[in-house]
């Protein structure tokens, strides 16, 4: 069968309309994930009074708890099973959720469906390692930062239209909508993306999945819902005391288990710096999107220190951080194509630290405020891409989808904890104005001097790892890293490999019965068993190549 033109083999080698449908369709799957952390949030005093609670905490952080539950089972299941499938079932399972929150007649039931619709919270790793699958390399730190950023462009308009359509249908309309967009997205999945031909052999650890997801949502759910319940309640405490025990027993057994959901040996150097400039990063930049929210509503009149209300449209500011998720995105993956996804991780930290900053003047003046604000979200989107393509760089084409969950798990780690210690450093400063508790000025600007210093480490971290990870040329893969079928995939850093010389018919490049690959003119047998500045080189003597060149790096052992 003929190839189509723009594509080499299964991956897309240029832009063109087959890839702008695919990268529509898993723009739409990250604004349902959106959805069902904000959209909720919107009708959150309906949901209350329908409820006949008080328990807000429930209703909110249940889908970014389900997100952490979900997410390294789903990356385990994707490597083994395709990440397309795997997709499309969390769509369905999503689906599945909205629908129980929509009938649901009590609290209990509607947490639980919060919990299955949460699972589209954990699909956004599984939409950047499918376009990482389908295009190469150079196009795919680009197609990343559309993914992952595009959606916001439709959150922009999302509030007013859940606030409008609530307010004609109830909210239960909202879990409707989402569950027949969830179906939809999956039918649309299955028809334009294609499956990964990347995969592993094996099988899940169904128990470590359990005691990893539980234990982690286990503790997540205390830290957020500790200050409402109260810190030595029974309750909380059950929680915590749950979550420690499952996740030191998964930490225990998992370095036992041959094919664990993961692999807590390669949780080293370079992978583990990327991870926790995440956390930090998109945790502090969440927790000023919690601060703007409370500002917000804060009169100037009050003479605070602080406040926003009254100077201007507050939709405007709440609408600009979406604004720059979608500019930093794309062009972080941009960049990253010219200088590796190390630095633009490195300059998201420094831009949410310039804006963190910022709003030392910004939680009183409008004008500022609006600025800074929108540097912020371009930190965001900055942040978002190039954690996904520094993972993805650091792993190997069969484990695309194991290490990309683990940074949807940070970003949950994140939010909850970093809007847990802004919470907590707000409430132990409050003040008494006019017989009425408010926040005091010196618990607002401590809270923007934490999340100011969780820039600041992020940065020193981010540099750190741009020292391992050198602008241009091979980057080391983990351990294991070879792919089958001869393809090294999603490593973005690799050297700019050029063929040299005609190209010859099947069967040219064998030699007395061995395979050769021609590296500076040095011709090496069996070229499967080469590591060529930390690369292991895996069956590039196949018929159809003759002779490979690149950057002009030395040979450093043959095995």
């Amino acid at each position: 069968m003929r190839r189509r033109r723009h594509c080499r083999g299964r991956q897309h080698t240029r832009w063109n309309p087959l890839l702008a449908g695919q990268l529509a369709v898993l723009i739409l799957v990250n604004f349902m994930a959106d959805t069902a952390i904000g959209a909720p949030l919107v009708v959150l005093s309906d949901m209350l009074d329908h409820f006949d609670t008080d328990q807000a905490a429930w209703l909110s952080a249940s889908a970014m708890l389900a997100g952490a539950m979900w997410a390294p089972v789903l990356g385990k299941s994707a490597d083994i099973h395709g990440k397309r499938k795997v997709l499309g079932v969390t769509l369905l399972i999503s689906c599945a959720g909205a629908l129980v929150c929509a009938a649901a007649p009590a609290l209990w039931l509607f947490v639980a469906g919060r919990m299955l619709h949460g699972a589209a919270v954990a699909a956004m790793f599984l939409t950047v390692a499918l376009i990482r699958d389908a295009c190469a390399p150079r196009i795919a730190m680009v197609a990343v930062g559309i993914v992952t950023s595009g959606s916001a462009v439709l959150s922009l308009f999302d509030s007013f239209f859940v606030e409008a359509l609530a307010a004609r249908f109830g909210f239960q309309s909202l879990f409707l909508l989402s569950a027949a967009v969830a179906l939809a997205m999956a039918i649309g999945v299955r028809v334009l993306i294609p499956e990964s031909p990347v995969r592993i052999r094996g099988r899940i650890d169904v128990t470590g999945a359990l005691l990893l997801g539980g234990g982690l949502a286990a503790v997540l759910s205390y830290i957020s819902l500790g200050t409402q319940f109260g810190w030595f309640a029974v309750g909380p405490l059950a929680l915590l005391g749950a979550g420690a025990a499952a996740l030191a027993r998964w930490f225990l057994v998992t370095s036992r288990k041959p094919e664990p959901v993961i692999d807590v040996r390669d949780l080293r150097g370079p992978l583990v710096l990327t991870l926790l400039v995440v956390v930090l990063g998109t945790g502090a930049y969440q927790s000023m999107l919690q601060l703007i929210g409370i500002v917000g509503d804060v009169p100037g009149s009050l003479r605070l220190g602080y406040g926003l209300a009254e100077q201007g449209s507050l939709a405007l500011i709440f609408a600009l951080p979406a604004g720059g998720v979608m500019v930093g995105g794309p062009v972080a993956g941009a960049l990253a194509t010219r200088i590796g996804p190390a630095a633009t991780l490195a300059a998201g930290a420094a831009l949410g630290t310039a804006g963190t900053a910022g709003m030392f003047l910004g939680v009183s003046r409008f004008g500022a405020a609006v600025f800074f604000v929108f540097v912020l979200g371009l930190a965001a989107g900055a942040l978002m891409t190039s954690g996904f393509n520094m993972a993805g760089a650091l792993a190997s084409a069969d484990r695309q989808g194991g290490v990309s969950s683990l940074v949807v798990v940070m970003v949950a780690i994140g939010s909850v904890v970093l809007n847990f210690v802004g919470s907590a450093v707000l409430e132990a400063t409050t003040v008494v104005v006019g017989g009425s508790t408010e926040n005091s000025a010196t618990g607002v600007f401590s809270y923007i001097a934490v999340a100011l210093g969780a820039f600041v480490i992020a940065i020193v971290l981010a540099v750190q790892l741009g020292a391992t990870s050198p602008r241009r040329g091979p980057t080391r893969l983990a351990r294991g890293s070879e792919p089958r079928g001869g393809r090294l995939g999603g490593t973005p850093q690799l050297p700019r490999w050029r063929r040299s010389g005609p190209r010859r018919r099947a069967g040219s490049g064998r030699r007395g019965g061995q395979a050769h690959l021609t590296i500076r003119n040095e011709s090496i047998p069996d070229p499967g068993s080469v590591a060529v500045s930390g690369i292991q080189i895996v069956d590039l003597g196949r018929p159809h190549r003759d002779r490979i060149t690149g950057p002009t790096t030395p040979l450093l052992r043959t095995q």
